[in-house]
């Protein structure tokens, strides 16, 4: 039998409402968003049930929003006997995939969340960073395109490396505008700007990086009960002091997505449980390889449905 390994979301899955079912039928799963309204200081779980939608999507309340959601559905998903053989996530849900794994406590991941989508809010004035998403074309081409723009002044970098024949670049507004304007000298169908609030996973969040360094070392890492593949590397870890190294990191390196999914199906997985709101994963992971067995788990018909699944 193949190895199963369980994915966690990262910003743009959030929703209004998303985790109401479980958080009214599981009391498990109501704990965890009562342990994140205490520890955050105002009520996550209204803003997550009721929004506003403009007020979820800002940086700093997403990320503890989908982390919880997340946990809730991992906690729920888990219960049923199913344990994975790999975690992952996809830049911000890597914290989810590190609270599964036993690495860090839910509630130090969800007030560590929350700070770093505020450092990463304030790292770059608004306006002045951008991210678009490059369909089509290679990476080393793009790769090559970026480098020339960043040596004429106008800094873009990769930023999320998703799938084949898809891209994030991400850097100042004038450097993301020129990768928009000359995709197509790489082969490239176009690129799509992205609503975001910065210039995510590029060096502009070196700053945001520095704070977050400083925010880890007061926290306590325990090493992995099972192994996870990190953003940075696309490599599996499970110590903790390189764990915190490896997430100062993530703040400004390419998410390399794309390559820990080849190299989780390389490792013998033949089955991804995406837990967390939206199917984006799901739907990455089919692009990288169409023979894998892929689920999503975001509510408790989903997660019904995908044990069942799994069982039979």
């Amino acid at each position: 039998m193949g190895k199963i390994a369980f994915v966690f979301p990262g910003q743009g899955s959030q929703s209004v409402g998303m985790g109401k079912d479980i958080y009214e039928s599981l009391p498990a799963a109501r704990s965890l968003y009562e342990q994140a309204d205490a520890k955050l200081g105002f009520s996550l779980s209204r803003l997550v049930f009721e929004g506003p939608d403009t007020e979820l999507k800002q940086t700093a309340n997403t990320q503890p929003a989908l982390l919880t959601t997340s946990i809730a559905l991992y906690e729920a998903f888990a219960a049923k006997g199913i344990s994975p053989d790999y975690v992952a996530g996809h830049s911000l849900g890597e914290y989810s995939a590190l609270t599964a794994a036993g690495v860090l406590t839910f509630e130090d991941a969800v007030a560590t969340v929350r700070a770093r989508g505020e450092f990463m809010e304030q790292a770059v004035p608004g306006g002045q960073g951008a991210m678009a998403a490059v369909l089509g074309g290679e990476r080393e081409a793009l790769a090559g395109l970026c480098a020339d723009i960043t040596q004429g002044g106008h800094l873009v970098e990769l930023a999320n490396v998703n799938c084949p024949g898809q891209i994030v670049v991400s850097g100042s507004k004038e450097g993301v505008a020129q990768i928009v304007e000359r995709v197509k000298e790489i082969g490239a169908k176009r690129a799509i700007p992205l609503e975001v609030s910065g210039p995510f996973h590029s060096s502009l969040m070196k700053s945001a990086a520095d704070r977050l360094g400083d925010k880890l070392a007061e926290l306590t890492f325990k090493d992995a009960r099972v192994p996870v593949v990190a953003n940075v590397t696309a490599r599996p870890v499970q110590q903790g002091h390189e764990i915190s190294r490896l997430l100062v990191e993530q703040v400004y390196s390419p998410v390399l997505w794309a390559d820990s999914v080849a190299w989780l199906i390389s490792q013998g997985v033949d089955t991804f449980v995406e837990l967390g709101p939206g199917s984006v994963l799901t739907g990455l992971i089919k692009k990288i390889d169409k023979s894998v067995r892929t689920f999503n788990v975001n509510g408790l018909e989903s997660l019904e449905k995908t044990v069942e699944a799994l069982r039979s």
